[in-house]
């Protein structure tokens, strides 16, 4: 784990001392959007560079499934284990600029880039830098601005929109940061904050879906699979390794049924690599697990039927 500065790559830890032992994410930095000027929808053009393990990327590999463009927009996965490089890719794994580290794809776009070095990435191979790196505008990106490439039903429809922009804020804020909130303290009073509040919005969502399929409406949305890419990694790295451990997501009949609900839609179970995301997180965060031991299990079967048809 680490970060640029003026760019040039420093190995550090994030610093928690100034928050009072809390977990604070840095906003991305790139922030440019496909259809603006300089930027149109053109397949081929754009590259999207992902890690399997990373929740924050997971959900534009998602969209991209599920809107048809594999052969547009082409990808490329790094290395699962994270040390003292940041993200690595194998060599000759980029095609584009044959870089072996992300952070020179950061400093080749911005020379003097000062910040964390995070996926997803979505580059520009016309102009040689990157358009945006904040999940959430890639993933309405690939959603609504590449137009006739993408196929498939909008995830943001415009009649639900107020609903998903409202649920994805207490979901993020409290859930996908969440578990990063409580498995990254450094005090006893941030990391139980961080996991009250945790499961207290797992409850409320177990509340929503005990009415209805999905978050908003009888079809997953945005806000689906904005929470699946954190309740598909919650039992196998968040219960152990972030100390989440209240409560399973498997031993909530709703939000495990939901779960699986989701992971069995065609095209999502090959966004899934538990391979990547346990080596990942056990074998990177060499501060929460010095030894760098993945465990293994839990055996959990996804694809058992879910009942919520």
């Amino acid at each position: 784990m680490g970060l640029l500065i003026d760019g040039q790559w420093h190995d550090h830890w994030y610093d928690t001392v100034a928050s009072g032992g809390r977990f604070e994410r840095q906003p991305s930095a790139f922030r440019d959007k496909v259809g603006d000027r300089g930027f149109p929808a053109e397949a081929g053009r754009y590259r999207l560079y992902v890690s399997y393990a990373c929740p924050w990327a997971h959900r534009t590999l998602i969209a991209r499934a599920l809107k048809g463009l594999e052969d547009a927009l082409p990808v490329t996965v790094v290395e699962p284990l994270m040390l003292e490089n940041g993200w690595e890719l194998a060599e000759g794994a980029d095609p584009l600029e044959g870089a072996r580290f992300l952070h020179q794809l950061y400093t080749r776009a911005k020379a003097d880039y000062s910040g964390r070095v995070s996926v997803p990435v979505l580059w520009d191979s016309q102009t040689a830098t990157i358009v945006n790196n904040e999940s959430a505008e890639i993933l309405r990106m690939i959603d609504s601005a590449f137009g006739a490439l993408a196929s498939g039903p909008s995830l943001y429809p415009k009649d639900k929109r107020e609903e998903i922009d409202a649920i994805n804020a207490w979901v993020y804020d409290a859930i996908n940061n969440g578990v990063y909130k409580a498995g990254f303290a450094t005090t006893q009073a941030a990391y139980e904050e961080a996991v009250t509040a945790l499961f207290a919005a797992l409850a409320r969502v177990e509340a929503i879906l005990s009415e209805r399929r999905f978050l908003v409406g009888d079809q997953p949305t945005e806000a689906d699979w904005r929470l699946f890419t954190t309740l598909i990694r919650f039992d196998c790295v968040y219960v152990g390794h972030f100390k989440c451990a209240i409560r399973r997501i498997s031993d909530s009949p709703v939000l495990f049924a939901y779960l699986r609900d989701l992971y069995q839609v065609p095209g999502i179970a090959q966004t899934v690599r538990f391979d990547h995301i346990k080596t990942h997180y056990y074998a990177s965060h060499r501060t929460i697990n010095p030894t760098g031991i993945v465990p293994l299990g839990p055996d959990i079967d996804f694809t058992a039927p879910h009942g919520r048809g």
